[in-house]
C-alpha cells in the first residue's frame, strides 16, 4: 500500500513513466532512461524518484545503469494527494513558442489544469489539422516542467476551448479571475479560498474584446490587475499563479 504523505524534497531527480509497476524494482527506459544514463550520468547507489505523473511516486537507489536504461530498487512508495486548492489557467493562444513557454512557467509555479483558449484576438489559430500538434507541444512542456520542478502530478492540458466553453468551466469554480490592465482591484487585495478551485483567465496579445469581457463577467469572473506593469500573455499567468500561491500554498 502506498504512503499518502508527501515525501521531503531534496536534490534527487524525478523521472516520469507512463505506467509505474507495483514491483520491488523499476526500469526507467526509453528517452527517460537515455537521459538518466547519458546526460545525467547516474550511477549505482544514487537516489532517484520515479513517478507516473498522476500522484504515484517511488523513491529508491539506482541498482544498474546501462544501455537498457536505469534500474531502481524501490525503497518507498507514495501516493501524493492533489492540493487542497486547485489552480486553473485559461490561457489565450500566444504566438510562436510563447504557448509552450506559458505552460512551462505555469507548471513550475503550481498550475493543476491548463485550458487553451481560442480568443477572438488571438494571432495564433490552431486549425483542425493542427490541434493535435499544438496540444502535443503544450503537454510536452507541462511534462518536462513537472520533472524540472519535481512535481509528482503533471498538470492536465485540456483541448482548446471557445469563449462559451471557457465560461462553462468558470461556472464550476469557486473563484474566477480575469487579468485586465484597467481593472480597479489588485489581485493582492482579494480574499482567496484555502480550498476548492481558483481559475485565472489570461487574454491574448491584442487584448479582450468587449463581448469577451461581458461574457466572462456573466460567468462570474472578477477583473483584477497584477500591478502597474503590463505583462506579456505568456508570462502574466505565471505571475498571477505565483501571487496566489504565495498567499495560499507557499506557507
Amino acid at each position: 500500500m502506498a504512503d499518502r504523505s508527501l515525501p521531503e524534497l531534496d536534490g534527487a531527480p524525478l523521472f516520469l513513466l507512463e505506467e509505474l509497476p507495483d514491483a520491488p524494482e523499476v526500469l526507467v527506459d526509453g528517452a527517460e532512461g537515455r537521459h538518466a544514463v547519458d546526460v545525467l550520468r547516474l550511477t549505482p547507489g544514487e537516489r532517484v524518484r520515479v513517478g507516473d505523473g498522476r500522484g504515484i511516486l517511488v523513491e529508491g537507489e539506482v541498482t544498474a545503469a546501462g544501455p537498457a536504461g536505469l534500474r531502481v530498487g524501490v525503497a518507498a512508495r507514495h501516493e501524493v494527494p492533489p492540493p487542497a486548492l486547485e489552480l486553473v489557467l485559461v490561457q489565450a493562444l500566444p504566438k510562436g513558442d510563447r504557448g509552450p513557454l506559458a505552460v512551462e512557467l505555469a507548471t513550475e509555479l503550481g498550475v493543476d489544469r491548463v485550458v487553451p483558449w481560442t480568443a477572438a484576438r488571438c494571432i495564433t489559430r490552431w486549425r483542425a489539422d493542427r490541434v493535435d500538434k499544438g496540444l502535443a507541444r503544450w503537454r510536452s512542456a507541462a511534462r518536462a516542467a513537472s520533472k524540472q520542478a519535481r512535481r509528482p502530478r503533471v498538470p492536465e492540458v485540456t483541448g482548446p476551448m471557445t469563449i462559451r466553453e471557457v465560461c462553462g468551466v468558470l461556472a464550476d469554480v469557486d473563484l474566477a479571475l480575469v487579468l485586465h490592465e484597467q481593472a480597479r482591484h489588485p489581485l493582492a487585495g482579494l480574499d482567496l479560498p484555502a480550498r476548492g478551485t481558483v481559475a485565472v483567465v489570461v487574454g491574448p496579445e491584442g487584448g479582450l474584446t468587449d463581448g469577451e469581457v461581458v461574457a466572462l463577467a456573466a460567468a462570474g469572473a472578477r477583473p483584477v490587475r497584477l500591478g502597474p506593469e503590463v505583462l506579456r500573455t505568456s508570462t502574466a499567468g505565471a505571475a498571477a499563479l505565483a501571487a496566489i500561491s504565495a498567499r495560499t500554498r507557499w506557507r
